[in-house]
């Protein structure tokens, strides 16, 4: 009797498995096919990494912008997967009944949320090689030293705007939610310290020092410029995923 429990819960927790990938690669195919969100995703964080570095706007002694500005434009593109496409994506399927048919289904709610963040990491790695790629051709010299943190910045960066998305779109209008999310990309990628490092010796950098947007930006300026890790900034990351996921599950609402 116990061999066959043991048997067949193996046989659940694969099954479970193949749902959650399967729901994972078709929420990865839709976020690709869907003109808004390839728009979000990768055509304006591109157009953003091109701006900045043809403007020489970070430029400065002993800086190059290029090295300063490709940390940030993956930053904003982890806010773009994860946070405005999720949101938008979540709120939308939750007005039209989908989530709540879903979450009735074999795969279950935690397989849901589970599929969609199978679905941010397959987007994140897409944006990660082509914004990469593009930096490198317009010269940019990553410190390789650093590239393991930077893997952790990302991961734990999709994980932290994932549950905030999830937690907007879960307890707000999907208009509301389209509309703040869209905002809180623009406010947190151009003053909130993932694009840019917030200037310092101003209550913005102090107030954009606890964002989690910073944290990320920060995070990543530091493993792939120095290769060094953030270590306050990875702890503020931290917390903030801790909140958000934990309003999120308390508060996310499926109809």
């Amino acid at each position: 009797m116990t061999d066959q429990t043991t048997a067949a819960g193996a046989s659940n927790a694969s099954s479970l498995l193949r749902r959650i990938l399967a729901q994972g690669r078709y929420e990865s195919v839709t976020a690709i096919r869907n003109g808004e969100q390839l728009l979000i995703s990768l055509i304006l964080p591109l157009m953003a990494l091109f701006a900045v570095v043809w403007s020489g706007m970070l430029d400065g002694p002993g800086v190059r912008g290029v090295d300063v500005a490709v940390p940030g434009i993956l930053a904003l593109a982890v806010l773009s997967s994860a946070f405005t496409g999720q949101g938008i994506a979540t709120g939308f399927d939750r007005r039209y009944g989908v989530l709540a048919y879903l979450s009735t289904t074999p795969l279950g709610p935690i397989g849901l949320v589970l599929g969609k963040a199978c679905a941010v990491l397959a987007v994140l790695l897409l944006q990660v090689v082509v914004i990469g790629g593009a930096g490198l051709l317009l010269g940019w010299q990553p410190e390789v030293t650093g590239l393991l943190w930077a893997v952790l910045f990302l991961i734990l960066g999709a994980g932290s705007f994932t549950a905030l998305g999830l937690f907007i779109a879960g307890t707000a209008r999907p208009e509301a939610t389209l509309a703040l999310t869209n905002l809180l990309w623009v406010l947190l990628g151009a003053v909130g310290g993932a694009a840019f490092p917030v200037p310092g010796h101003s209550w913005l950098s102090m107030v954009a020092a606890y964002l989690p947007s910073a944290a990320l930006g920060d995070g990543l300026r530091a493993a792939l410029g120095s290769g060094a890790l953030d270590v306050g900034a990875l702890l503020i990351l931290t917390g903030w995923g801790i909140l958000a996921t934990a309003g999120a599950l308390k508060w996310f609402k499926w109809r």
